[in-house]
């Protein structure tokens, strides 16, 4: 039942050293020590003394930004009375969630008078204990009564049964015990606050206006330069054209991949330029000026600049790290700012624009080529592939599995790309592929393809449209598809090679798209027939500064859970705007909650770069935050929770002992990428950042030699597809049964926003080795194949 629902509503001996929490680079060149970051020289509105209602105006600019904030309130969410059948399954929900909340008061543990868990909240018996625990089931009550009887379903209308029910789609049961405790903490603070600090707290979780966190940019009149068109149309070859022409500037990219990519440009080029994601940092020497090429996350905002050019911006509406995109957008101090995207943003950012007072410059490409959708797919075999075919798939064992058994097939060789290549490598891959005169014909990737990647493919391969996105299991959206797609048919491809000058002015051949198998084709043709809605909201995530402050005005040894939820319940936004995801803060909070670290530290650690599902990298987070607490020895070696003896393991050829030593393996690559991302943060403590890097380069290694040694068996891979497909359908048909239009479109107004391509905390972008659900069993397992196991998202570099 859980799984139904949840589907259905888915849409040593060593000196202690100096303690640092600062980053090794200037604040020009890094953002600031915490993640999402606002620059040190631009607070946040709610740290002065001017009123969040009253009219805004700047004193720096004679722009009047803001008359009334009427404007930007939300709009009335639609009433949806739900039909009979929703009803039911909403009671069934209500019964499920009074069995957890047992489960969460069991948990908790009676009243105590040194208890933690009640303490902060100013509960002095079990008799006081008992009332609340009465109160808030008859407040819970009438949440659900709201949702049944009344269709109220949305986070204004009906904010606790908006909470737990997104919990329970996102997370499950686990995720829903999480909310109802912190439902329950929330309950328990509604008195505990006189009305000044209510008030405080109102003023400070007023999000409205975003705009002013950034007031060295709102001192400057910007230029917005807004390239949208479809994939191979040039739009982000254009932008990077103007970035090269400037003095100074700054490429911003959702990959480590595409700004590693920029970065080799600009050095082939001659110009200096610095290279920063959250656990690399290259910066030139011998010059005091230089471009960025940085994942967006770690736009400078800081440092004044000619240029700058914010690649995927329909990626400001994703509901994990859509807040990066916005903070780049408000706050990148840019003469010109260039965004590259789809068309269905442009509305949103022009509207965003107004608000600033700012200018916005439309382009629109069309592409250089056609793109068609074949009428036969290959027939599940590989000896239908042509010359030119990149085959996509959404994990590395399926990637090197697929390329052993395209050689095979076809005699021919087939390169391989996907994120967390090494660098070198990955371009090495990726010139063998694009070059038409050797016998690399064939290409197989993870779907980083879909992001700009410079492959030159003539046809596009599905191998499945299902993926595993870290909590679910569903097909690809109908964005993921077209960007997929739409890289086939690159302008300057390999049939264009060596021809006269005749045929070289004819008009470029249309990119092809097709699937390995007829019933994902279907799919692919529907896809590129069905129009997409235009991006409404841009994501927004309250600042480190924001939540310090808020945190401040809390009891001491208030969790600092119950922090971020408050902070997301009272949190104010405007139409334009809506608030990411934070189930991840909220699980690291509670993880880090036993360790005496600072507001301002815990604030750096809610944005650690990790695998919550592994338990070895939960350990690993756990002794990293001792660590910074007691500020005690950081260097590499000293953590016995880090598997380095991994490294020594013996390779096994096949079976379970394969699987665990590939997981094995992948859980200490994410770890000591989490080192690396902490050293930059805390290089007082965390000093063996050069062993770190010798050591993630040895785990690349490892990883590498074992998929290479891979098999394609065609019967797995063929029940693989099938069951992807099954589970998808039952998914498909689930909502169907449960979900009327009505309430889809609740959901849909309350914000499920799955834009842009693939999963975004993997290391490198592309799916980690394993990819079915917790608790489903692969088709696959038993025979020496794989068990494919997803992981919740963390934040990526």
């Amino acid at each position: 039942m859980n799984s139904m629902l949840r589907t259905a509503w888915r849409h040593g001996n060593r000196p202690k050293p100096a303690r640092s929490a600062v980053l090794a680079a200037p604040t020009a060149v890094l953002p600031a020590c915490r993640l999402p970051s606002l620059s040190s020289t631009q607070c946040h509105p709610a740290l002065s003394a001017s009123s969040p209602s009253s009219p805004r105006r700047y004193t720096t600019s004679p722009r009047l930004l803001f008359h009334t904030t009427e404007h930007f309130e939300r709009k009335e969410s639609k009433q949806v009375r739900p039909s009979h059948a929703t009803k039911r399954n909403y009671q069934v929900f209500q019964a499920l969630v009074e069995s957890h909340l047992t489960k969460v008061f069991a948990e908790m543990g009676p009243w105590a008078q040194n208890q933690d868990e009640y303490r902060p909240f100013g509960l002095t018996s079990q008799q006081q204990l008992d009332k609340e625990v009465k109160l808030f089931r008859m407040v819970l009550d009438k949440a659900f009564k709201l949702a049944v009887e009344d269709g109220k379903l949305s986070r204004q209308d009906n904010p606790l049964f908006w909470g737990l029910r997104n919990a329970f789609i996102k997370q499950d049961a686990t995720g829903l015990r999480r909310e109802l405790k912190y439902a329950f903490q929330t309950f328990l603070m509604r008195s505990r606050f006189p009305k000044a600090i209510n008030e405080l707290h109102m003023a400070l979780a007023d999000l409205r206006f975003p705009y002013e966190w950034y007031p060295a940019t709102r001192m400057m009149q910007r230029t917005f330069h807004l390239h949208v068109g479809p994939t191979n149309s040039g739009k982000t070859y254009n932008a990077l054209k103007a970035l090269e022409n400037a003095r100074t500037g700054i490429y911003a990219g959702p990959l480590r991949l595409l700004a590693h990519e920029t970065w080799t440009r600009f050095k082939a080029k001659n110009k200096p330029c610095a290279l920063i994601t959250g656990e690399e940092l290259r910066i030139p020497e011998n010059t005091d000026t230089w471009f960025h090429s940085c994942t967006v996350e770690m736009t400078p905002l800081n440092t004044r600049v000619d240029v700058a050019v914010i690649d995927e911006i329909q990626m400001i509406a994703n509901d994990e790290r859509g807040w990066a995109w916005t903070q780049a957008v408000l706050g990148v101090q840019a003469k010109e700012v260039h965004l590259c995207g789809e068309e269905r943003v442009v509305d949103l950012i022009q509207n965003i624009c107004a608000r600033l007072g700012e200018k916005c410059i439309v382009h629109r490409y069309n592409r250089l080529n056609g793109l068609e959708v074949e009428k036969n797919s290959l027939k599940g075999s590989f000896r239908n592939l042509r010359k030119g075919d990149a085959v996509v798939s959404f994990s590395r064992l399926t990637l090197h599995q697929l390329k052993a058994g395209i050689e095979h097939d076809t005699g021919r060789r087939c390169a391989i790309v996907y994120g967390s290549l090494p660098p070198e490598t990955r371009a090495s891959q990726a010139a063998l592929f694009n070059d038409p005169d050797n016998e690399y014909d064939f290409l197989v990737a993870s779907d980083a393809i879909g992001m700009g990647l410079n492959l030159e493919v003539r046809r596009v391969v599905f191998e499945t449209v299902h993926k595993f996105d870290g909590t679910n299991l569903r097909q690809l959206s109908v964005p993921e598809i077209k960007q997929i797609g739409g890289r086939a048919g690159r302008y300057r491809t390999a049939a264009k090679a060596n021809v006269s000058d005749e045929e070289a002015n004819q008009p470029p051949p249309p990119g092809l798209v097709t699937a390995l198998d007829d019933e994902d084709l279907r799919v692919i043709r529907k896809a590129f027939n069905t129009d997409v809605s235009p991006i409404k909201t841009a994501g927004l995530r309250p600042p480190p500064a924001v939540l310090e402050r808020f945190h401040a005005y809390f009891p001491p040894k208030t969790p600092t859970t119950f922090v971020l939820a408050r902070l997301r319940e009272m949190g104010r936004l405007s139409g334009l705007f809506h608030m990411c995801d934070i189930s991840d803060a909220l699980q690291i909070a509670e993880l880090i909650k036993p360790y005496d670290l600072s507001i301002p530290d815990r604030c750096v650690f809610l944005h650690v770069p990790i695998n919550l599902r592994d338990s070895k990298q939960v350990d690993v987070l756990k002794a990293f935050a001792k660590c910074v607490a007691e500020m005690g020895s950081g260097h590499l070696l000293d953590f016995p929770e880090l598997d380095l003896e991994a490294l020594e393991a013996p390779r096994p050829k096949a079976g379970q002992q394969a699987q665990d030593y590939l997981r094995r393996l992948e859980s200490l690559h994410q770890a000591i990428t989490m080192y690396l991302w902490l050293s930059y943060r805390y290089q007082g403590v965390f000093q063996s950042q050069n062993l770190a890097f010798k050591v993630k380069q040895m785990v690349e290694d490892k990883i590498a030699d074992h998929l290479e040694q891979l098999n394609f068996v065609p019967e797995k891979h063929r029940a693989r597809r099938k069951f992807l497909r099954e589970k998808a359908a039952q998914a498909e048909e689930k909502e169907r049964e449960v979900l009327g239009d009505e309430v889809e479109a609740v959901l849909e107004e309350e914000g499920v926003h799955d834009e842009g391509v693939g999963h975004w905390n993997e290391e490198g972008h592309e799916e980690s080795l394993f990819e079915t659900p917790d608790g489903e069993v692969s088709p696959n397992r038993g025979n020496g194949g794989e068990k494919e196991t997803g992981q919740a998202q963390a934040k990526p570099a």
